[in-house]
């Protein structure tokens, strides 16, 4: 990751294929995009997961935008598959960071506030928050990996529960890919319906623990 940031600031080419991708990726050109992704050849798929994995760090692009640029690079089927591949990796780069890097480096990375209600909420409702933040777009689904490792979450279950709420996106983005209007929609809803489920799960485990303690 050093060794990266370093070549950009002294390296003039790499700072300007940089600069090219982050243009055009984030272009509403769809044809562009395609066109800019396929003519890396067989470093196109290692460069969405690199650039997957940079993002938890600089925060500089949202993982379903790469996810949807892996679909209209490689189709709904290829696309889908490197998609998942690609926020895996991210993920397990994320998670192992997160128990090496400390509490002091999670704060400048994404803000004290942040990584205290992630550390709450991943704490208390581990498997759920990683999963939800996963299928919805809504969440930081970056930070929680960090925030994962931190907390010890179980390296098995992490993943588990990675795989479980990526998929599903995935398959949507790779299915919905190629119109902008229901992509748009799809994500809209799902987004919904992952922070009701979220929030639905949370206030009843707050009311299930007040009912214990009464009870008890």
């Amino acid at each position: 990751m050093i060794l990266l940031i370093v070549s950009y600031f002294v390296i003039p080419g790499i700072r300007e294929f940089v600069h090219e991708a982050y243009y055009v990726l984030l272009s509403d050109d769809r044809a562009e995009i395609r066109a800019w992704v396929s003519q890396l050849g067989f470093w196109g798929p290692l460069f969405i997961i690199v650039t997957m994995v940079v993002q938890i760090f600089l925060f500089f692009m949202p993982s379903p935008v790469l996810m949807v640029i892996s679909v209209l690079a490689y189709g709904p089927i290829w696309g889908t598959l490197l998609a998942i591949a690609s926020v895996l990796i991210a993920s397990i780069v994320g998670y192992i960071a997160g128990r090496i890097i400390g509490e002091e480096a999670l704060y400048k990375l994404i803000g004290k506030s942040k990584k205290e209600k992630l550390e709450s909420y991943v704490a208390q409702y581990g498997l759920w928050v990683v999963v939800i933040s996963r299928l919805s777009p809504a969440f930081s689904n970056d930070a929680v990996s960090l925030v994962a490792g931190m907390v010890k979450l179980k390296f098995r279950k992490f993943i588990l529960a990675t795989l479980a709420g990526i998929t599903p996106l995935a398959i949507l983005i790779g299915w919905f890919g190629e119109s902008n209007e229901r992509l748009q929609t799809g994500l809209i809803w799902i987004s919904i319906i992952g922070v009701a489920f979220l929030v639905g799960y949370i206030l009843f485990d707050r009311r299930r623990r007040a009912k214990n303690r009464t009870e008890g």
